[in-house]
């Protein structure tokens, strides 16, 4: 058994895709070809035995959990936006999720709030998270940061990550390099074996 979790985050038809309610990040995620590095990365986790986790935020259909006053989620429900049992949070069509991946659904940004997270990776011995998604400013620094203080050791997969645009992308990772390993997934399928 592998020590290493890939986690791909929030890539969900509301958030990545052109058509999504709340796509903010969607150009940026064509730009990066952000779906496509996460596929490679996907397959080279799945080839390596790694615990490959699939998360989404999003709220039941009754929006009971929604944080009614946060600036970010105060108005999923006015929207429709964010509803499991909807086609929003559904994964982007594009994203190469598998029936044996692990899907964990969030209520916030950060995916150990919350969640079943923390007890799968402490289930599965894991010590290293490798992480993706969206955006690189909000749920992969959360992600990031609250992984780093349960003391995991976190990689950041720069080229299948993406924000609201190239500026506040880098912006972000500068940051969180002081925490985590920032690579490209070129870098991680060269690196073969792991």
């Amino acid at each position: 058994m592998t020590d290493k979790a890939l986690l791909v985050i929030d890539f969900i038809k509301d958030l990545a895709h052109p058509d999504g309610k709340i796509a903010a990040s969607a150009r940026h995620v064509q730009e990066q070809d952000a779906i496509t590095h996460a596929n490679r990365a996907l397959a080279h986790a799945r080839a390596h035995g790694w615990l490959v986790i699939q998360v989404k935020v999003g709220f039941e259909a009754n929006y009971h959990v929604q944080p009614k006053g946060s600036p970010m989620f105060g108005r999923a429900q006015e929207f429709g936006a964010l509803c499991l049992d909807g086609e929003g949070c559904e994964f982007h069509p594009e994203l190469d999720v598998q029936p044996t991946d692990l899907v964990i659904e969030k209520p916030r940004v950060s995916p150990f709030y919350g969640t079943l997270l923390e007890p799968a990776l402490r289930a599965n011995r894991i010590e290293h998270l490798f992480l993706c998604g969206l955006s690189s400013s909000w749920a992969i620094q959360a992600a990031a940061r609250d992984g780093h203080d349960r003391d995991y050791r976190i990689t950041i997969l720069e080229d299948a990550c993406a924000a609201a645009d190239s500026n506040e992308h880098h912006a972000s990772l500068r940051i969180l390099s002081r925490i985590a390993d920032i690579i490209k997934v070129e870098q991680l399928t060269a690196d073969a074996p792991r």
